[in-house]
């Protein structure tokens, strides 16, 4: 469980990056979290993580302060960075020496997904690709079981048959006892996956609702023209036509496209119900 209360975090000699910041989510879901370049992302991830410490307020982790490095807190979460490196050692090597650090680390799991990757545990982790090592990587986070999973930008380095792969395994791998938080720019190769979506812009959460909500609220279509087009919402102009956002009506729900709402949220455009509004 993610709890953010009234946070504020400033790096040395800028301008502070968060004021008042609140955020709270439950285990049980998987969270996109949304944003441009510079929106924080990346800041927010390492605050929750415990790598960075907020000037104020308060940040509670799954009941601990993330900047304590309790041994308790860093068992029980797994961050897959979008940087990253390796010692010279094998995939086993690597497995040996660092799963136990993971009281519920799950060494079946583990073999089931490299095999689902295709991946040697033989193979000494700096020869692979860097697509092999961030599949091997997000194999792991998996298999550790953590109550909290934070994947910043995991797709990236997959190759076409990979991110499918990779959609398929994490949907199977994770329980209801655990929350994900995946940050990407990738928005295509999420949108199957999450159940809720949080965008974060100049700082601050503007957006946070759940895939359901959204789907009932508003429909997603791609249409010849506007004209005799009824409660258009937002468009964009698109080859043979144009993308459209409506409030929903009769006619049922439609495919959310992700990355049609998160360009409507960004040009400031009201997309939040009343009942689940930031």
């Amino acid at each position: 469980m993610i709890t953010i209360q009234n946070l504020t975090f400033k790096y040395k000699k800028q301008d502070a990056l968060f004021t008042d910041l609140s955020f709270e989510q439950q285990n049980g879901n998987i969270v996109g979290l949304l944003g441009k370049n510079g929106a924080g992302k990346s800041t927010l991830l390492q605050l929750i993580s415990g790598l960075l410490k907020p000037q104020q307020g308060e940040l509670s982790i799954n009941g601990y302060k993330p900047f304590d490095r309790n041994p308790n807190f860093l068992a029980d979460i797994y961050m897959v960075s979008e940087e990253f490196s390796f010692p010279s050692i094998t995939i086993g090597v690597y497995i040996k020496a660092t799963a136990p650090l993971y009281p519920k680390f799950d060494y079946g799991k583990m073999n089931n997904i490299l095999k689902e990757f295709e991946l040697d545990a033989k193979k000494n982790l700096n020869k692979l690709s860097h697509g092999q090592r961030k599949k091997f990587l997000i194999a792991f986070a998996l298999a550790t079981n953590c109550s909290l999973l934070i994947l910043d930008e995991p797709t990236n380095g997959l190759d076409i048959p990979s991110k499918s792969l990779f959609r398929k395994i994490l949907v199977s791998s994770v329980s209801d006892e655990q929350l994900v938080l995946i940050s990407t720019h990738q928005v295509k190769d999420i949108e199957t996956i999450i159940d809720k979506i949080v965008v974060l812009d100049e700082g601050k959460i503007v957006y946070n609702e759940t895939v359901l909500d959204i789907s009932q609220q508003w429909q997603f279509k791609t249409v010849a023209s506007l004209s005799g087009i009824e409660n258009l919402i937002y468009q964009e102009k698109c080859i043979g036509g144009h993308r459209i956002i409506l409030s929903s009506n009769l006619e049922g729900e439609t495919e959310i496209d992700i990355e049609l709402l998160f360009n409507a949220i960004i040009h400031k455009v009201t997309l939040k119900s009343e009942s689940h509004a930031v």
